[in-house]
């Protein structure tokens, strides 16, 4: 009987840990599907055509490109925050390389950052940014694009 007990003890211990651990992830450490359906958005930069999603809300933005195996040349996503903060992406899993553009509230970009995939490696902003653009790796530098250049269209301020 006391075996039995232990036992019943032991599987309702393990139940109530593996829910605990279930209800403590977020949508982003379980994603194991591409987000779909957001919105797009044309950005132009330069004379480059950019069609990105925009990640707006905070699921959104946590899902971001997680479990994409590919993406078009000059699509990329847009990371959409309320404020201006010192912004910090990382790659875990995020399946393709990517280059961040931290971009001002007036569409200058303000640094650029190379990441890896399956990385948790943190890329920050040099400043206080509400942007982020996320394109293939190396697609800002092949098209000259840096610190300081500008890009059109998009959310911010006209």
């Amino acid at each position: 009987m006391l075996n039995i007990k232990r036992a019943a003890s032991s599987a309702a211990l393990s139940t109530a840990l593996l829910i605990t651990a279930l209800s403590a992830a977020t949508p982003a450490v379980a994603q194991q599907i591409p987000q779909t359906g957001l919105p797009v958005v044309e950005l132009g930069a330069g004379m480059h055509l950019i069609h990105a999603e925009v990640a707006r809300t905070d699921e959104q933005r946590a899902i971001g490109l997680m479990a994409r195996k590919e993406m078009a040349p000059n699509a990329g996503m847009i990371f959409v925050f309320e404020q201006p903060a010192q912004q910090c992406f990382w790659m875990r899993n995020t399946l393709i390389p990517l280059s961040a553009a931290f971009v001002a509230d007036d569409g200058t970009i303000v640094n650029i950052v190379e990441m890896q995939p399956l990385s948790d490696v943190s890329h920050c902003s040099a400043k206080p940014v509400r942007y982020v653009l996320e394109m293939n790796k190396g697609w800002f530098d092949k098209r000259g694009l840096k610190a300081g250049s500008k890009l059109r269209g998009g959310p911010w301020p006209k």
